[in-house]
């Protein structure tokens, strides 16, 4: 069946106007004024709302296994969630165990990725090295569609990327014409502040904000740009949580380098504050790295989305319930580091960003969804709502409220970093691959409803 949007302001990244859009087969068919509908077709009527690409969170985790369990929203129940809030791809990350082949950590993954209500695809982790973890890299970009590779280096004695691994990897990224994406955190670091506070005998939720301040974000931000730099590679900053690694990609962009940043949106709203809630389990359900920070952090991170050295927005959504961070009661460092928000960003970003002016409509696209994909390789197919890009598309009602709760989110975690917030911009309606799967509260998609999307290698003049 064909789906006619009519009556709404298409809002792309480089601008807003009236026009219909027109979908059948998967695609968006035309966009234009007052088109015709087809026999058989679904009308929504978009009178007085914003019509937009569908979000595109590039960075979740659904079903990881970390840190002795496993994240409770598995790739049917966290797409779900995104869905509805108006994200339609997801990229989750293959994380190898540490010598585990990186295709067979790919073949898993796509395994349980079979359940997607959206569509998805794969950044793959680099964990370790000899010369079959390059081998692999090359065939899941020549057969896979993978065009980009995570490090990690914070998570010592587990998935920590050390320097030799990071300047191996990245050099073969430019062999491949891939993108090498960061974890900036100082492992070692990191490690040696979590022992000393435990030696102290400061073991609650409180100390992990103080085993990751911002000067090691920092360093390690600084330290692998100065790599890709050296390597001549473009380099992409996952979860940019503070001033000193926006510091560090803002001199790289002065000097002509390519870097590229990603900001949370629990980065952008929720301070280190929570972290000192004498309810242990309020504060361990904001545990994440790196942590909250305090105000004057989310500030930089918005003067950074704003002036364009941050590019894209995301929420390293993996759940984790309450039982599963009890896990960490009496040693801080064990419990399972992990926030949701696939489900929330978009509404939050909306009403904290355009609603205050800190974004325009246009704006808020490219930085949810339009430079994901051109980043990333995935553009003119999602990004943009144009003639021949998939039909993923979110209707938007700047007007409509929702408030925030764990009680009545589609994610399986019973926790929300964002409750009792009452936002102002909701999504009515998201469409994706041409299907109308969300309508005013009510999910309308099966398992298995989610695509691959492959994402081919760069070539010099893409990046």
């Amino acid at each position: 069946m064909s789906i006619l949007i009519r009556g709404g302001t298409v809002v792309n990244a480089d601008r807003a106007y009236r026009a219909d859009v027109l979908c059948a087969d998967g695609l968006i068919v035309a966009v234009g004024d007052h088109l015709a509908a087809p026999a058989k077709t679904r009308v929504i009527d978009a009178g007085g709302q914003y019509v937009m690409p569908g979000g595109i969170d590039p960075h979740t985790h659904m079903q990881l296994p970390f840190m002795g369990t496993v994240a409770t929203d598995d790739f049917f129940t966290g797409t779900v969630a995104g869905l509805a809030g108006g994200t339609t791809s997801i990229m989750d990350f293959v994380i190898p165990a540490p010598r585990q082949p990186l295709l067979d950590a790919y073949h898993t993954w796509r395994e349980w990725a079979h359940k997607s209500a959206s569509d998805y695809t794969f950044h793959v982790a680099v964990t370790w090295w000899d010369d079959s973890v390059g081998r692999d890299m090359a065939t899941l970009v020549g057969q896979h569609g993978v065009n980009s590779f995570k490090h990690f280096m914070a998570y010592k004695n587990a998935i920590m990327a050390d320097d030799e691994i990071l300047v191996k990897s990245f050099t073969r990224c430019v062999e491949l014409g891939a993108l090498p994406t960061v974890h900036a955190e100082n492992g070692e670091l990191v490690f040696m502040l979590q022992q000393a506070l435990l030696a102290k005998g400061i073991t609650g939720p409180a100390a992990h904000p103080l085993s990751r301040p911002p000067v090691v974000e920092g360093e390690a931000a600084q330290r692998a740009i100065a790599i890709a730099k050296v390597l001549e590679t473009p380099i992409y900053i996952v979860h940019v949580s503070c001033a000193e690694s926006l510091g560090a990609i803002r001199r790289a962009r002065a000097g002509g380098q390519r870097v590229y940043g990603e900001a949370l949106a629990g980065h952008l709203l929720i301070d280190d504050s929570v972290y000192r809630n004498p309810d242990f389990d309020f504060a361990a359900g904001h545990v994440m790295s790196p942590p909250f920070r305090s105000q004057e952090h989310q500030t930089a991170l918005w003067h950074g989305l704003q002036s364009g050295d941050l590019q894209t927005t995301a929420t390293d959504h993996c759940t984790f319930c309450e039982a599963q961070k009890a896990a960490g009661k009496g040693d801080f460092t064990k419990i399972p580091n992990g926030c949701g928000g696939v489900e929330e960003r978009m509404a939050v970003l909306w009403d904290a960003g355009v609603g205050s002016g800190r974004l325009t409509p246009s704006e808020f696209v490219a930085v949810t969804s339009a430079n994901a994909a051109k980043i990333f390789n995935m553009y003119p197919r999602k990004g943009i709502l144009a003639a021949g890009s998939d039909a993923d598309i979110v209707v938007w009602d700047p007007h409509g409220t929702r408030t925030m709760s764990a009680k009545t989110q589609f994610s399986k975690s019973g926790f929300n970093v964002f409750e009792g917030r009452t936002v102002r911009g909701v999504p009515t309606h998201t469409v994706a691959a041409g299907k109308l799967v969300f309508e005013r509260g009510q999910i309308l998609v099966e398992p298995g409803a989610g695509r691959y999307i492959e994402r081919p290698a760069f070539n010099p003049s893409r990046l």
